[in-house]
């Protein structure tokens, strides 16, 4: 089985090629940073319009490369939700339309999914069941994995994702987007004693995050500091890492408790802020402690990519029969696209 992934759900536009039996053949990402960059934040009719431009010559260049061997592709999956509407009706539309004329299936793919299984293209992947740590620019779920396909969410944010309240701490620190990335760099240079910040929620029983409240503080942490013109770089790095240091001791105490919880032995954590190498020496420390063992994709795969969505269409397919899929799709030309959707509704 030999099926093309297309994630389009946000500014990221990704097409992969997934095999079966060799694993992954080719993927490529187009990134759309350069263009948001002067908003400190995604345009979502922005992002739309560049999918529209970028998708089909991305797809075009993975089938024609030597790698994959002018193989034929035995089905499609694309990114059906959740993430901007715009963003993510291009690459069903042509997905679909592309599997159409092919004459193979087209399956819509739950983007967290995408993010929950996406260790499993690494050598060592881990085995179900295991506890799902996802943080991205629009996600914070903890999610307990009993099975394939089997997703019980224990916690998830009120409010902000927490790669979004790095986008927007960025914003006001004036520091680039994307703001995780910066605030991570900033920090570097920091004085940890200079600033401590709250841990939002986890003062009360729960598995939930907010992040809001820590954002607003801040703010107001950044504005005191302007009102008395101390806002210099090495304050600017001072906040940063106060506030890095908030969120991953936030995240940290959020998964031991699940752990606790569950009794799992095994940690994944997914999404972009994944990558944040704080957080990863910690929940390493915290695993260690645990008798855990902790998984990630590799960095490439933390953000948004279409390897991903390649494999859980695979993941998918091989799960339903590509039979029975392949004789559905003969003649169904409608498709669906969710901004919102719970990965329990799958």
């Amino acid at each position: 089985m030999r099926i093309l992934g297309i994630e389009t759900s946000c500014d990221d536009t990704g097409a992969a090629i997934y095999d079966s039996h060799q694993g992954l053949i080719v993927h490529r990402l187009a990134s759309q940073v350069d263009l948001h960059q002067q908003y400190g934040g995604v345009v979502p009719e922005l992002a739309a319009r560049d999918h529209i431009r970028t998708l089909l010559p991305l797809i075009d260049s993975l089938i024609k490369d030597p790698v994959n061997d002018a193989e034929k592709l035995d089905a499609v999956a694309y990114t059906a939700g959740p993430g901007l509407v715009g963003a993510l009706l291009v690459g069903a539309s042509l997905g679909k339309s592309l599997a159409q004329s092919w004459a193979v299936p087209a399956i819509g793919i739950h983007h967290m999914e995408g993010h929950l299984l996406s260790p499993m293209l690494e050598d060592n992947p881990p085995e179900f069941p295991f506890l799902a740590l996802l943080v991205s620019g629009g996600h914070t779920l903890l999610v307990d994995v009993e099975a394939a396909g089997n997703y019980k969410i224990l916690g998830q944010s009120v409010d902000d994702a927490v790669g979004e309240a790095f986008d927007k701490t960025a914003k006001l620190l004036g520091l680039d987007y994307p703001g995780g990335p910066a605030i991570a760099k900033a920090a570097v240079n920091g004085d940890a004693n200079r600033f401590i910040f709250p841990r939002p929620m986890t003062n009360r029983p729960g598995l939930d995050f907010s992040f809001s409240g820590l954002k607003t503080h801040t703010l107001t942490a950044t504005q005191k500091q302007a009102q008395k013109h101390q806002l210099d770089e090495q304050t600017i790095a001072d906040i940063a890492l106060a506030f890095e240091l908030a969120v991953v001791d936030t995240l940290k105490i959020k998964c031991s408790r699940a752990l606790s919880q569950t009794m799992r032995k095994r940690l994944v954590v997914a999404g972009g802020v994944g990558a944040n190498q704080r957080l990863r020496a910690t929940l390493q420390k915290l695993a260690d402690q645990n008798n855990v063992r902790l998984f990630y994709p590799r960095a490439e795969f933390c953000t948004d990519n279409g390897a991903m969505i390649a494999y859980a269409g695979y993941f998918r397919l091989a799960t339903e029969g590509l039979a029975n899929r392949r004789l559905a799709t003969v003649n169904d030309y409608a498709f669906e696209v969710h901004p919102r959707w719970s990965l329990e509704d799958i």
